[in-house]
């Protein structure tokens, strides 16, 4: 059974990313524990024995609010919440918190809810950022105004490069999901699929998998985001997947920026992001 890490801060916006999981969960057989790391602050003049007793009952009452957040949203969309695990850790940093908790227990994907409008993007990265470019576990992020529908059409952003292995992860995905997949690959000056030879074969190979390509001339007056919006807006699928590459030099993280985790802080739809 796969394992689906959760994570909220409690908060409104952090909702979608529990009803895009218990989506997931009734699509396949998902075992969804949802997370909340939080954070108590210690007054430098508080004996030990003082601030044992405030951090224990505040423990207690942030249980309470995760179990509370667990259940209403459960119940607003018509799912028992009886199978959903819930753990609340102390923590002071938030995204190191998850990925270790993540990868410490053996989830297979980490969900976080997102704002809109690219606010969640900045220089040295909120958590939505830090989990895309440094997770081990691959990453889910959900727009914060997601509603459930199924999840029947993948779209899967390629270079080509690393085909391979990149499409048994999406297979794997789309398989136990029971959802088509369509490949989006933007041609540029020069694209070793103007070998004719090389474009035949890479199309039987996806129509073995019943995957069905797009391939897109790359707009040049337009950013790589642009031309993948223009496409989604399009094409309509339920999830994006991409792959990404997270060992990148002090130049490149300070002034390249990730595409999957620009497209994180943009997009409409759920973006499942796994690392190259």
């Amino acid at each position: 059974m796969k394992r689906i890490l959760v994570t909220t801060d409690l908060s409104a916006n952090s909702k979608a990313a529990l009803r895009f999981a218990i989506q997931l969960a009734s699509q396949h057989d998902y075992q969804l524990t949802v997370y909340h790391a939080y954070k108590i602050m210690r007054p430098t003049s508080w004996k030990d024995s003082m601030f044992s007793s405030i951090e224990r009952n505040e423990t207690k009452i942030v249980r309470r609010e995760l179990m509370k957040f667990v259940n209403s949203v459960s119940r607003s969309i018509g799912r028992s919440p009886h199978k959903i695990l819930c753990v609340a850790k102390k923590d002071r940093h938030i995204d190191r918190s998850i990925t270790d908790y993540a990868a410490q227990h053996q989830f297979d994907y980490i969900c976080i809810s997102r704002k809109g409008h690219g606010e969640s993007l900045q220089l040295f990265g909120s958590t939505t950022t830090n989990l895309i470019t440094r997770s081990e576990v691959p990453v889910i992020t959900v727009p914060a105004n997601y509603r459930r529908s199924k999840i029947d059409k993948i779209a899967y952003a390629s270079d080509l490069m690393n085909l391979e292995d990149e499409l048994k992860k999406v297979l794997d995905v789309s398989q136990h999901l029971d959802a088509k997949v369509e490949l989006l690959h933007f041609k540029v000056p020069m694209s070793y699929l103007d070998d004719e030879k090389r474009f035949e074969k890479l199309n039987e190979e996806l129509s073995a998998h019943n995957i069905t390509p797009h391939y897109e001339n790359l707009n040049y007056e337009q950013t790589l985001i642009a031309n993948i919006n223009k496409t989604i807006v399009s094409n309509k699928p339920s999830v994006m997947i991409m792959f990404t590459q997270q060992k990148r030099t002090l130049f490149e993280k300070l002034f390249l920026s990730s595409i999957s985790a620009e497209y994180a802080s943009m997009t409409k739809i759920p973006l499942l992001v796994f690392k190259k």
